[in-house]
């Protein structure tokens, strides 16, 4: 493991991003052009503050370099935007592997049969401990297969959604930010727009020939009909990272399928990428 280039014993409160390095992972990121000067000013503040807090670390023999610190934490940053980095509170390390890694898997089936398996996956998020990432997928923020992507927001949407209990979809409030949210709604109105996608999905697969490769380019052209990525289908957890990704990467296409799930993130991040900051 390496550490990262921002580690220090005893430092600051925040280090310093060169400008160069801080312009370049702006640019990179085309969902940040949304971002005034000020809120500009504001995530570059979090994010020196995010690397001086959080150690980052290369496995797989991944040589970290600011770029790619800098890239993965302005990511991880602007969900907490206008909440804080408090809320990524409980745990320190980031450990970024050059791309796909294999995770151990244990699954008890209906039968009670146990399986074990290796999973090849992109990211994971452990409660209470490290993020795990993929640089090769972390690079290609934007929109992948016709979907928002960002996988360092989806796996810190779920150490959001992790504060109060295990990722279920539905992360703690703040009465002082978040007056505005209920719980009982919330729950509501996820649970509508997740059998909603699930409905649009069963009616895609319906109609995808059993000749078509589900991860070929071919299927993308039936999948690209969905509001979100099908992965969302998986759990109203998933549902919630997935949904946080497009919130970011495409609100557009994420507010036309959900408007009533888009305004309760933009309550919940305290941002509406499609107007106001509330």
């Amino acid at each position: 493991m390496l550490k990262t280039l921002f580690s220090r014993i005893g430092a600051a409160s925040q280090v310093s991003i060169p400008a160069e390095a801080w312009l370049a992972a702006v640019a990179e990121l085309p969902f940040l052009e949304r971002l005034n000067a000020d809120e500009l000013a504001r995530l570059r503040t979090l994010t020196e503050r995010f690397l001086a807090q959080k150690e980052m670390a290369g496995a797989g023999e991944l040589e970290l370099t600011t770029a790619i610190q800098v890239r993965i934490a302005v990511q991880a940053c602007l969900p907490v935007l206008n909440l804080g980095l408090e809320w990524y509170r409980g745990w320190s390390s980031i450990v970024v592997y050059p791309g796909e890694f294999l995770v151990p898997r244990r699954l008890h089936d209906e039968a009670g049969v146990v399986h074990e398996y290796v999973e090849p996956i992109s990211g994971e998020a452990w409660d209470g401990g490290p993020v795990l990432l993929s640089w090769d997928d972390a690079a290609r923020a934007g929109t992948r297969r016709g979907a928002a992507y960002s996988v360092v927001i989806h796996e810190f949407a779920h150490k959001l959604d992790m504060l109060d209990s295990e990722a279920n979809g539905c992360p703690p409030f703040d009465p002082r930010l978040h007056a505005g949210l209920d719980r009982t709604r919330w729950q509501s109105v996820l649970e509508d727009a997740f059998e909603r996608l699930n409905a649009e999905l069963d009616i895609v697969e319906s109609r995808v020939p059993d000749t078509v490769d589900p991860e070929s380019d071919e299927a993308d052209l039936y999948y690209a009909h969905l509001p979100l990525d099908p992965y969302a289908a998986q759990d109203p957890g998933e549902f919630f990272a997935v949904s946080s990704e497009a919130f970011f990467v495409d609100p557009a296409r994420l507010q036309l399928a959900f408007p009533e799930w888009y305004a309760q993130l933009a309550g919940f991040f305290r941002q509406d990428p499609l107007g106001a900051v509330t």
